[in-house]
């Protein structure tokens, strides 16, 4: 039988009872929701309706819709009682509310570790010496970072990872901020890396370095899949990296001294279930150091109670602080929060 919006009444009047008796201190309007959406069944498909609206949703048939919205109503009550329980960071009604954990997980992660062989970097870590950090670095602030992009249902992370890196220094080398192309690298880098099914950001600069440079977005624009690799494409404006190296494994202090002097490509474990739904704050929830993901590094600070690092994700504006999360340093764990400070490279250019 298929599933109704009338079912599951017992779980829904349940879970009212559990919201009536919880204290509720976040801020609604930021997380999607109030408390009453979940007191009643037409509560909760109203708000679903709205947030098809608001989303742009399209489902093929009555069939499908109702499916999502089951999934919806099981996100919306762990989203709820995760903001009963967390302090420093909260969870809302995203994009991705129509979609099981597993779909999400096999949807919009890409990095994989089974290809990771720690390749020789030309020279040795660059910024060892470096003494006297800064308390705060915002590299958009610095005018180093593209905006936000969107990799979509392809597992291209591992390519957005590794272009906002390469944008960073070629902003701090030659003052142009400019937006290069993610498919290239998912095109024509298939040496070492799959594609929209994962790859790995080193490898990713070796073939920038040994490729001549990348392309600007504009020329070889996104398309959400792969593609054939261009090569007509070489006649237009490229731009090149001298090489790349490895931040030292699990050292918090040597990650902090390359950021200080550039945006890093980093590897995360993005696969916990609070990941699909940040909303905002400094995330220190529950995860592992099985990394499953890549994003950017693009700088660090503090708030009164909480160090962070500010990380660029590749899931649109739309997802977590405009497309970044504050994830929690500091946390006396050698690989850091999520492994973030197992496997940081950054690129190099010559000025």
């Amino acid at each position: 039988m298929s599933p109704s919006y009338c079912s599951m009444l017992f779980f829904i009047a349940f879970s009212v009872s559990m919201v009536a008796n919880s204290a509720i201190s976040h801020d609604f309007s930021i997380v999607g929701y109030i408390p009453d959406d979940l007191k009643s069944t037409d509560r909760l498909i109203d708000l679903f309706e709205s947030w098809i609206d608001k989303h742009g949703k399209i489902y093929k048939s009555v069939e499908e819709k109702l499916q999502r919205f089951e999934i919806f109503k099981n996100n919306l009550f762990h989203i709820d009682e995760t903001n009963k329980k967390v302090t420093n960071y909260w969870l809302g009604l995203n994009e991705f509310a129509d979609l099981s954990h597993e779909e999400f997980k096999k949807m919009y992660l890409g990095l994989k570790v089974d290809l990771y062989k720690r390749r020789e970097s030309p020279e040795e870590f660059t910024y060892k010496d470096v003494q006297g950090i800064p308390k705060f670095v915002d590299w958009r602030k610095k005018g180093a970072v593209t905006p936000v992009k969107n990799q979509g249902s392809c597992g291209s992370c591992w390519a957005f990872s590794t272009v906002a890196a390469v944008e960073g220094i070629n902003q701090i080398v030659t003052g142009n901020l400019t937006s290069l192309a993610e498919q290239e690298l998912i095109d024509c880098d298939t040496t070492y890396n799959n594609g929209c099914n994962g790859g790995l950001m080193d490898y990713a600069f070796a073939f920038i370095v040994s490729n001549g440079g990348l392309h600007k977005e504009e020329d070889y624009p996104y398309i959400m899949e792969e593609g054939t690799c261009d090569m007509r494409k070489e006649e237009s404006e490229v731009v090149t990296i001298s090489g790349y190296h490895d931040v030292p494994q699990n050292n918090e202090q040597s990650l902090l001294k390359a950021l200080a002097n550039q945006p890093l490509s980093v590897a995360i474990e993005a696969s916990g279930r609070d990941f699909q739904f940040y909303s905002g704050g400094v995330f220190d929830g529950h995860c592992g150091t099985a990394l499953d993901h890549g994003v950017a590094a693009v700088g660090y600070g503090s708030t009164t109670a909480v160090d962070y690092i500010i990380v660029k994700n590749s899931w649109g504006p739309k997802w977590g602080e405009k497309g970044y999360i504050r994830m929690k340093r500091n946390t006396g764990k050698p690989e850091g929060l999520c492994g973030i400070y197992k496997m940081a490279s950054y690129p190099t250019k010559n000025k």
